[in-house]
C-alpha cells in the first residue's frame, strides 16, 4: 500500500487528489478535543484527520464527509484498515449534510485558492480550491452542524487566515486560540492553526516552528506530533 505509516496507523493517498501533509498532520496534532464526544470532519480527504483525533481520542464519536467519489472510498479504506473501523464516513458535500445531534468539535483542513490558476485534475481543482467550498459555505456548515459550546479548528495560510477570521468574526465567531507556523526560524509565517467558537474571549497566541535552522524537527514540532510519526 502507498502512502504515510503512522505508529498505529496507515494512509493510503493514491486514489486522493490531496495527498497526506505535513497541514494535516498539523492540525489533527494541534486541535482541541478537550471535553467533546463528537466530532465532525468536514472535506476528510484520505480520513487522515478522523483517524489522528480517535488515536488522541478513542472515545470521540467521528464521523466524516467527503464529496469525492475516489477519496471517499480511500478513507473507507484507510478507516477499515485502523484500530478504529467503526468511524463514520459520508459521500456528499457539507452542504447537504444534516446530522441529528450537533458536533461538540468541528474540524478542516479546508480549499484555500480562490483566485489561482487551475491545473488538467478536475479532483485536485475541487480539493485546492473555494469554488466548490467557499469559506461562507464552510461557516455556514459549522453554524448549522454545532452548539452554543461546539468549537471549530482549521488551518489556513496567512493571507487566507486574515480573510477567514474577518469572515467568521461578521458571523458571530470569535478566534479563541492561534497557533502561527514557520517551516524554520527564518522564513515567514505560513500557516494558521486556528480554533472558533461562539464564545468572545482572550485569544491563545501561541508559534511554532516545524524545523530548526539545522533542518532538523523542532522540539515543539516533536511534542507535537511524536505520537503520530513512526521515526520520532
Amino acid at each position: 500500500m502507498s502512502g504515510f505509516a503512522f505508529k498505529q496507523f496507515k494512509v493510503a493517498h493514491e486514489q486522493c487528489a490531496m495527498k497526506v501533509s505535513t497541514d494535516g498532520i498539523l492540525l489533527g496534532a494541534w486541535a482541541n478535543l478537550s471535553n467533546a464526544n463528537s466530532l465532525l470532519d468536514i472535506g476528510t480527504g484520505t480520513g487522515l484527520l478522523a483517524l489522528m483525533c480517535k488515536q488522541r481520542s478513542p472515545q470521540l464519536t467521528i464521523t466524516a464527509v467527503e464529496v469525492d467519489k475516489n477519496a471517499y472510498q480511500q478513507a473507507l479504506q484507510n478507516i477499515a484498515a485502523s484500530p478504529w473501523p467503526n468511524i463514520e464516513v459520508h459521500q456528499q458535500s457539507i452542504q447537504t449534510f444534516n446530522s441529528a445531534q450537533p458536533f461538540d468539535v468541528v474540524i478542516a483542513n479546508p480549499p484555500y485558492f480562490n483566485h489561482s490558476l487551475k491545473g488538467n485534475n478536475e479532483a485536485r481543482n475541487i480539493a485546492r480550491h473555494t469554488d466548490g467550498l467557499s469559506f461562507a459555505e464552510l461557516i455556514s456548515a459549522f453554524k448549522k452542524l454545532s452548539h452554543a459550546g461546539s468549537t471549530f479548528s482549521l488551518i489556513l495560510p496567512t493571507t487566507e487566515a486574515a480573510v477567514f477570521i474577518e469572515l467568521a468574526t461578521q458571523n458571530g465567531l470569535y478566534l479563541n486560540t492561534h497557533c502561527q507556523v514557520k517551516a524554520t526560524p527564518n522564513k515567514a509565517i505560513s500557516r494558521n492553526l486556528m480554533t472558533f467558537s461562539y464564545i468572545n474571549q482572550s485569544i491563545v497566541e501561541s508559534a511554532l516552528c516545524i524545523k530548526d535552522n539545522e533542518n532538523n524537527y523542532s522540539e515543539d514540532y516533536i511534542t507535537l506530533c511524536k505520537a503520530f510519526y513512526l521515526k520520532m
